[in-house]
């Protein structure tokens, strides 16, 4: 089972930039897809920015622009990069794993079912 630990959660002022990262353990490039999302009190969580089964990035419209999704896979570690950081983006980030499917040459990821991480805590300040 992937297991994730994120880090470089904090406090930060409006304007500022933070950087997130996520070591995941027993995952392996080919078999599964790595993203980040965000839970807001009491509401559910979003997909923030996902690393698709082509390695492309997708973002969620509010972090067009201003985040950045990679990851190293030689280290296992997933990135969240961002800037010009809003009130509206305080939130519990969640690092996240899906199984990625193949067939006929193609590859998904299904995000249907989802390993997370325990989360990290971003706090955006005026």
């Amino acid at each position: 089972q992937v297991r994730l630990v994120e880090s470089g959660g904090g406090s930060v002022q409006a304007g500022g930039s933070l950087s997130l990262s996520c070591v995941a353990s027993e995952w392996t490039y080919s078999r599964h897809c790595l993203g980040w999302f965000r839970q807001f009190r009491g509401m559910e969580r979003d997909e923030i920015a996902l690393i698709q089964a082509n390695n492309t990035a997708t973002y969620a419209d509010s972090a067009k622009g201003r985040f950045t999704v990679s990851q190293d896979s030689a280290k296992n570690t997933l990135y969240l990069q961002m800037n010009s950081l809003k009130e509206e983006d305080s939130a519990t980030y969640f690092c996240a794993a899906t199984v990625r499917v193949c067939s006929g040459g193609s590859c998904l990821c299904s995000w249907t079912t989802i390993y997370w991480g325990r989360g990290t805590q971003v706090t955006v300040s005026p």
